[in-house]
């Protein structure tokens, strides 16, 4: 008889990273629960859907965060695995862009790492055991024009993934962080500074036309977690060979 693999929570799994992390953990056996505000969008996943659980969540919303989690505990056990994936990048110049959208990327890439992370933390520490990956950029230590209210919330997950990390590594729960470079995923589709995006798409053709695919980084993330709960990568970058930023 297999052992039993534990729980993995990927949130906003609609697309991207976190469609290209479900595939892959569903693949090597886990129970997973998958978050995103397009439920029916991770529906259509090419997934075995027999261990996995979905629901509409924004995670904004902790307690709508927390319920969730929890109806997936009460059927696979506790949280192993947290992939704080959800994220928004609204390109604009901060002369121009509306601030409703600074708010948004603040609330999200920011508040929704820190909402998951206490949902799951407090067990992880009473384990001595579980891991929380946070998904950044490059723009989490580096500026990038037109991203300003972007690199800001991305700054954010570095250095609230490092401060935690330093207080439970004496509990043995790793916190790591993934950065990855500019990837083929849905985020540009929301911004609305056309201008900003005539100028990344540019830059993107200078990379041949394409940029990271998330498949590698899904890769990445999995090989984070493989490692023993004694070892914590705590951060890797990663990009497409030809981004020169």
């Amino acid at each position: 008889m297999s052992e039993t693999k534990p729980l993995v929570v990927i949130t906003g799994a609609s697309s991207g990273f976190g469609a290209e992390d479900a595939k892959l953990f569903n693949a090597a056996g886990f129970p997973l629960l998958l978050l995103g505000r397009r439920v029916e969008k991770i529906k259509t996943l090419p997934l075995d859907f027999s261990n996995v659980m979905t629901a509409a969540v924004d995670v904004t919303d902790q307690a709508a965060l927390k319920a969730a989690i929890e109806m997936a505990e009460a059927k696979y056990g506790a949280t192993d695995l947290l992939i704080n994936n959800a994220g928004v990048m609204l390109l604009g110049n901060v002369q121009r862009q509306d601030p409703k959208e600074w708010q948004t990327m603040l609330d999200t890439n920011v508040m929704g790492v820190l909402n998951g992370t206490q949902i799951v933390l407090p067990a992880m520490v009473a384990r001595q055991h579980g891991t929380i990956i946070n998904m950044s950029s490059i723009a989490g230590f580096k500026a990038f024009a037109n991203h300003a209210a972007y690199v800001a919330s991305k700054f954010g997950v570095h250095g609230l993934s490092e401060t935690i990390r330093q207080e439970v590594a004496n509990d043995n729960v790793r916190i790591s962080l993934v950065a990855p470079g500019a990837g083929e995923t849905e985020l540009l589709t929301h911004v609305t500074d056309a201008s900003a995006l005539k100028d990344y798409e540019a830059w993107k053709e200078t990379m041949g036309g394409l940029t990271l695919d998330p498949k590698y980084v899904a890769q990445t993330v999995k090989f984070i977690y493989d490692m023993p709960q004694e070892v914590n990568v705590r951060e890797i970058d990663l990009a497409a060979t030809r981004q020169d930023s």
